[in-house]
Formats: C-alpha cells, sequence, structure tokens
C-alpha cells in the first residue's frame, strides 16, 4: 500500500503539475547582434520572427512562397503553388545601402538555386537580378547541369568565379559575407574570400558584355541600392541577417 504524507494529499493537484505549467520560450541565440557587434555598427535585418525589414520587389508586400519558421526566413519554392511566373517572388530590403558589410547564414536543398542581390533597383525590370550583382548560392554539387566557372556558390554570378571556395554539404548551413565599399566588391564564404573585383572598372565593363548582363543595360551601374533574396523555385534558407554600414 503506498503511503502518502499528511502534507502531501493534494499533491496530484499542485500548481506546479506539467499541464499547468507554461511552456518555456527557446531563445534565440542565432539572429541576435552580440554588445561587441552592436558597438561596431552591426544591425539586425531579420529578427528571426517578423519580415520587419523587409518587402516583395515591386509589390507592397511579402509573396507567399516565403515564410519564417524557427528562427529561419525562407521560400517553399515552386512545388508549393506551383509554376506560376506571373507573381512577384523575391524579397528585399525596405531601406537601400551604399557601402557595408552584410553577413547571413544560409543553407540549400537538392538542386536548390538562389542568390542574394545588392544596389537592387525597384521596378526598372522585373527582376531584381537585372540591376543588382549576385552573390550565387547553389547546390553545386547536385545541380543537375553543366555549370560555368562563376555559376557556382559563392561566385559574382555570371561575372566573377568563386576561387578556394568550400561549400557545405546540402542541409548544412553555410556563413557568407558581402562587402562593398565603393566599387571594391568582395565576397566571403565560410571564412574564405573567394572573389574580389572592382565594379565599373575595364575588366568588369568587359566583362558584362560577355555575360547574360548585356541584354540588361542598368546591371551594376547604381552606387546604392535595396538588398534581395532570390526565389528561384526551390527551398532555401536564411538566418542570422545583419548588417554593418561602411
Amino acid at each position: 500500500m503506498l503511503l502518502v504524507p499528511a502534507g502531501c494529499k493534494n499533491a496530484a493537484k499542485s500548481k506546479t503539475d506539467s499541464t499547468t505549467v507554461a511552456p518555456v520560450a527557446i531563445k534565440d541565440t542565432i539572429n541576435v547582434v552580440s554588445r561587441e557587434d552592436s558597438a561596431q555598427g552591426w544591425k539586425l535585418l531579420f529578427d528571426g520572427k517578423t519580415f520587419a525589414n523587409w518587402t516583395g520587389y515591386n509589390a507592397d508586400s511579402i509573396p507567399p512562397r516565403w515564410k519564417i519558421k524557427d528562427g529561419m526566413l525562407y521560400t517553399e519554392g515552386k512545388k508549393q503553388i506551383g509554376n506560376d511566373k506571373e507573381l512577384t517572388l523575391d524579397i528585399m530590403t525596405k531601406d537601400q545601402f551604399e557601402n557595408f558589410e552584410l553577413s547571413w547564414e544560409w543553407k540549400i536543398t537538392a538542386q536548390g538555386n538562389s542568390g542574394v542581390m545588392y544596389h537592387v533597383e525597384q521596378g526598372k525590370y522585373p527582376e531584381t537580378f537585372a540591376t543588382g550583382p549576385e552573390y550565387q548560392l547553389l547546390d553545386d554539387k547536385g545541380w543537375p547541369e553543366k555549370l560555368k566557372a562563376a555559376q557556382y556558390s559563392g561566385s559574382d554570378y555570371d561575372m566573377y568565379p568563386a576561387m578556394n571556395a568550400t561549400v557545405k554539404p546540402v542541409g548544412e548551413w553555410n556563413q557568407s559575407l558581402i562587402k562593398v565599399q565603393g566599387p571594391k566588391v568582395e565576397h566571403w564564404l565560410n571564412g574564405v574570400k573567394v572573389v574580389e573585383y572592382e565594379l565599373w572598372s575595364p575588366d568588369w565593363k568587359k566583362k558584362v558584355k560577355e555575360s547574360k548582363w548585356k541584354d540588361y543595360p542598368g546591371y551594376g551601374l547604381s552606387k546604392t541600392g535595396h538588398l534581395a533574396l532570390q526565389d528561384h523555385g526551390t527551398e532555401v534558407y536564411f538566418r542570422a541577417i545583419k548588417i554593418r554600414p561602411l
């Protein structure tokens, strides 16, 4: 026979019963700016919960494929709502930036494809990449088609190929950084500088004429603009997005 001490007769109805205890929120330690980073000028562009700093490209709202879950900003891809090219699918920052360091983490899915654009001009073209240079994000090993050197992850898309780049496997987080200081641009991937080039230089102009951008007269010419995340029809995840104006 189980004996219950006199002082514990109502133990089963205790206010500390697991059914009555409020759940403890899990602290987000990813989408934060440390005190040290804040002192250096870093600011969050994604708080892990809302689209407060973002809007749709050429739109007043966030396109339906973009979602937030578990501290991640992601796009569901075409498989969720069909291949409807009429939708504006990319998102961009509400603010514009000229000289900056942009840092973020990302992970790709099998045969995934996306990109981060900067100096994007809104309204000039239907696509963000038509004006903004692109930091390429891709499932390098699983991509089903033959790739040019400047189409691999970390590259300035179709312009400058990433050198000595190491991309983590599908499903694992990579860390990237873009630094823009006047005409000088750097791409970093997992702690390694993989691209360095100079906007509007003779070499840059030559590469534009030899690339797909020759058909876009406004490509890369703006000295300021929005940052954009691309929906290329596949799932891709972002977090820890922060910027430091220079």
